[in-house]
């Protein structure tokens, strides 16, 4: 019988290493600075380019890791340098991901490497989904895309909002109603090409948190893309189409749409962001309560300060476990029959919240001001429980995965 371990191979952990000495290094000294200019930090994406983590070959080496944890532990490391610049690192990826989940071969092949550039000339991509009147609710997406047969070309029009990289991308992947009459399962996913008229920036938001992350609106205006730009391509998704109407008619089982598609194959991911987060603020609150001293005393000596202290851990390695457990599920292809990308992605987007508030706490005035990093990671990580399906959402698929209802 094959031994069980939790055990990180030796690979695993010299990429973790790395990756933990990047973040260190790199990432850490420059937090503060990009995050007050609030400005996607274009120098730190060119160091990581040149050591070989901001590439698709490093982010295909993970996700191809036969355990699933590549991806998990990549993002676990970068979080814990800095959120905003981790995103402005790995926002790429869930254009990519849309790509992969939706695209064929020849596809992957010609759109993945232009979202990255190269060395000399890093790119960066946006997946443009939510929209100002439909996030979570996506059945309410107005985006159309309309098929010109003599032309051969897809045409878009409408605005998309919270797009990460959204406007100074290289390549968008825009989500899209092509029929409006079977609400969501009438969506499908377009590459917007580098340089196609139409298409520009909308406002950019001045956020609470990763600041260092460009988000704003994608608006687009009679954008035409070749007929090769639709992912999938034509006949799959007249055959989609036609599924679902017919399910509709018959008033069938739901069929899943390219957002969800994306989003499913990205929660745990999102959920090792935020354990990353999480444990970045508990190691700074566990050294500061170790030398920090009252009354003559380490406050950690404190059972009100080390009860904390060890829930924040218990609760960190809780959710690191559900995340891998999702992560090595998805990549053995074993379903989630009770929602666990969903389960991974809300404990550990909770934790974030809980973990960094209390490591605030735990510092006091110190906490409040930003010369700790707590009060910036306490900020970053209110995101988690909002982007890429809120809580909310997250408990509604779960309830949903169990029951077997259509709860609302």
């Amino acid at each position: 019988m094959a031994e069980f371990t939790l055990d990180l191979n030796d690979d695993q952990k010299q990429v973790r290493d790395w990756l933990h000495g990047f973040a260190k290094d790199v990432m850490r000294p420059a937090a503060a600075e990009w995050d007050e200019r609030e400005e996607t930090p274009w120098p730190i994406i060119q160091e990581a380019a040149k050591v070989g983590i901001y590439s698709l070959d490093f982010y295909a080496q993970q996700f191809f890791d036969p355990t699933g944890l590549g991806i998990p532990v990549a993002m676990e490391e970068l979080f814990w340098g800095d959120a905003g610049i981790a995103l402005s690192i790995v926002g790429t990826g869930l254009a990519a991901v849309g790509v992969l989940a939706n695209g064929t071969e020849e596809q992957i092949g010609t759109w993945i490497p232009q979202m990255y550039g190269d060395v000399e000339n890093v790119k960066v991509a946006a997946f443009c989904s939510s929209e100002p009147d439909a996030g979570s609710d996506v059945a309410s997406m107005r985006t159309r895309a309309v098929y010109d047969e003599a032309k051969d070309e897809w045409v878009l029009n409408g605005t998309k909002t919270w797009a990460t990289n959204g406007g100074i991308a290289n390549v968008h992947v825009v989500v899209a109603v092509v029929d409006p009459d079977i609400g969501s399962k009438g969506h499908a996913s377009f590459i917007v090409p580098p340089g196609t008229p139409g298409l520009s920036q909308g406002q950019k938001f001045k956020k609470h948190g990763i600041r260092a992350s460009h988000t704003a609106e994608v608006v687009l205006e009679n954008v035409r893309v070749p007929g090769h730009c639709l992912l999938g391509g034509k006949e799959k998704l007249d055959e989609r189409l036609a599924r679902a109407r017919e399910k509709a008619r018959k008033g069938g089982e739901r069929v899943k749409n390219a957002a969800m598609a994306t989003f499913e194959a990205s929660r745990p991911a999102v959920g090792a962001m935020a354990v990353g987060t999480a444990r970045a603020a508990y190691e700074v609150a566990l050294d500061y309560a170790r030398t920090r001293e009252q009354f003559g005393r380490p406050i950690i000596d404190n059972q009100g300060v080390a009860f904390q202290l060890a829930d924040m851990r218990t609760q960190i390695d809780a959710a690191r476990l559900l995340v891998w457990r999702a992560s090595w599920m998805a990549t053995t292809g074993k379903p989630f029959t009770s929602a666990e990308g969903s389960m991974s992605k809300l404990y550990a987007s909770e934790i974030a919240k809980k973990v960094t508030a209390q490591a605030v706490q735990i510092l006091g005035g110190n906490g409040f001001t930003r010369e700790y990093p707590v009060e910036r990671m306490h900020r970053d990580a209110a995101i988690y429980t909002i982007f890429e399906g809120t809580s909310e959402i997250q408990r509604l698929v779960i309830a949903r995965t169990l029951s077997g209802m259509q709860i609302r």
